[in-house]
């Protein structure tokens, strides 16, 4: 199979609007977790998200094009063009064989909202006749192919917070299989609305701690009560090896392996066994994929929700994964900084982790301060650290017990 290499990024979320702006302060322990202000939250028991403030969609596209696309689209945009640019392509590329592989875990939320109340208030003939085509997951890759004229693989992953994970194995697929020589992933979520805030509250997955926001996502800490919704998107140009050597293009790194599994056991509930599987299965294609037979993984991007179980569980693989707390990685989890972005967070993390492995340096887990001792790993929870890092492996675990793990390789 051919070689998959990632040649572009581009991230925007909630502590910085470009890639070199959010990874900075997210190595900087930065917090962009605050009061809501996309909408009154007053009457919510959750008053607190990792928002994104000042982002202006009409620097990303025409004005007039604003109202037919959902935030999620728009930041999608945004995440896209920036990658694109990153990757630098001086000469044309045959645009049929360069494709798209979009991720979202609920799309436009805020839009199926605002149109429901319209609908059930002043009646069916004042819904918008954007309403649908803004608020689908797969117009995140239909708006992008237009406005860059892609025209291979138009892909869509909605498969709840692994989405972005399996929007990067998706796409290296296609490519592996020479269904394409580039495709662009990008993952997207804004749902920061009535409905979305409401609905996960009422299942008490949210953090409650709205007097103290900046502390209030804590993953891995023995004091964490729930995620903190965030919003955001990141896009990776991925490209046959070949192809990006014969154009000299930079390279941040190899896709050598990928994993995908289900629970089966809760829609909402996660577990050990799951995401065990799924990191053991990209594991052993790294290892396929690695001239000394097997790899030394050197960094960790965890899942790391800020959820009772989550945290707990992923630990548990981990330690099973490599054979004792002793053996393990460091890991971090950036979701203290940014919150949750649900779909986009995959996608976020892989861009995150591409650039801990450029700049040898790993993100902390910041707000960890009381030790659970179920979680008794190293999760770099002393500020930024200077590191040789030459893999990394990302998870991305969601609900209805889907998982996705994918690794990346310097060369």
């Amino acid at each position: 199979m051919k070689r998959v290499v990632v040649t572009g990024l581009g991230m925007i979320n909630s502590v910085g609007q470009d890639k070199e702006e959010a990874f900075s302060a997210i190595l900087n322990g930065e917090c962009g977790i605050k009061h809501i202000e996309l909408f009154d939250a007053e009457k919510y028991s959750v008053k607190i998200a990792g928002e994104i403030v000042g982002f202006e969609p009409s620097k990303v596209m025409d004005a007039k094009e604003v109202k037919k696309a959902d935030r999620f689209i728009q930041l999608g945009l945004k995440a896209t063009k920036e990658a694109m640019d990153d990757a630098n392509f001086t000469t044309e590329v045959d645009k049929e064989r360069f494709g798209i592989s979009s991720a979202s875990g609920i799309g436009g939320l805020p839009n199926i909202e605002k149109n429901s109340v319209i609908c059930h208030t002043r009646g069916p003939r004042r819904v918008s006749p954007f309403f649908i085509p803004s608020s689908l997951v797969n117009m995140l890759g239909g708006f992008i192919s237009i406005a860059h004229g892609i025209k291979g693989p138009n892909l869509s992953c909605v498969t709840a917070c692994a989405a972005g994970t399996h929007a990067v194995a998706e796409a290296a697929k296609t490519i592996m299989l020479d269904g394409a020589d580039q495709m662009l992933v990008v993952g997207a979520e804004s749902a920061i609305c009535g409905a979305g805030i409401g609905g996960f509250a009422a299942m008490k997955a949210l953090s409650t701690n709205n007097e103290n926001p900046k502390e209030s996502s804590r993953p891995f800490d023995a004091d964490r009560n729930g995620f903190v919704m965030g919003e955001g998107a990141a896009a990776l140009v991925l490209e046959e090896y070949e192809s990006a050597v014969a154009r000299g293009a930079r390279i941040y790194g190899e896709v050598i392996g990928f994993g995908e599994s289900g629970d089966a056991n809760h829609i909402t509930t996660p577990v050990v066994d799951g995401p065990l599987r799924a990191m053991r299965a990209a594991v052993r294609m790294a290892n396929k994929n690695s001239d000394s037979g097997e790899v030394k993984i050197d960094y960790i991007n965890a899942h790391g929700t800020s959820t009772p179980a989550n945290d707990k569980n992923e630990t548990a693989a981990v330690k099973e994964l490599f054979g004792g707390a002793e053996n393990c990685p460091p890991m971090s989890s950036i979701k203290g900084q940014i919150g949750h972005c649900l779909g986009a967070a995959g996608a976020i993390e892989a861009v995150v982790s591409l650039m801990a492995m450029r700049d040898g340096k790993l993100p902390p887990t910041i707000n960890y301060t009381t030790q659970d001792e179920n979680c008794n790993l190293d999760y770099v929870t002393d500020g930024v650290r200077d590191a040789d890092v030459n893999v990394v492996m990302s998870n991305s675990f969601g609900f209805g017990g889907t998982n996705g793990v994918v690794i990346f390789k310097k060369i």
